[in-house]
């Protein structure tokens, strides 16, 4: 079954939980800001190549901007960046979806329809 990490006030994680129940797909809703992803998650994804370091991360979030991680993530060792993601779901791109094997990072309707629709 799916695992959609995801936020309730969140477009685009609305926007791909409508997705979901259109198709039908049956999923484990997670709330990020509560339970944020695994660090062993977080690197499997790194470790696939689809997404980069950055692309993990909300960059448009408030805490994003208020702990200035801009400014940080360049000097941040892949262990330490992982780390603080899984520490602070607020600071994770969502939604992240995954079936263990495959793993979808933010809503892109044609990638998200192409992967799990």
């Amino acid at each position: 079954m799916l695992k959609f990490y995801g936020y309730k006030n969140c477009s685009s994680c609305r926007k791909a939980e409508k997705a979901l129940v259109t198709a039908g797909v049956e999923y484990q809703y997670i709330d990020i800001t509560t339970k944020p992803p695994t660090k062993k998650l977080l690197s499997d994804i790194l470790k696939a190549g689809e997404y980069t370091l950055k692309q993990l991360f909300n960059t448009s979030g408030v805490q994003y901007r208020e702990l200035k991680i801009k400014d940080q993530l360049p000097g941040l060792s892949e262990a330490k960046a992982v780390a603080l993601l899984a520490g602070n779901g607020k600071l994770c791109k969502r939604p992240m979806v995954t079936d263990g094997s495959q793993t979808t990072v933010g809503y892109r309707e044609n990638v998200f329809a192409s992967v799990w629709c």
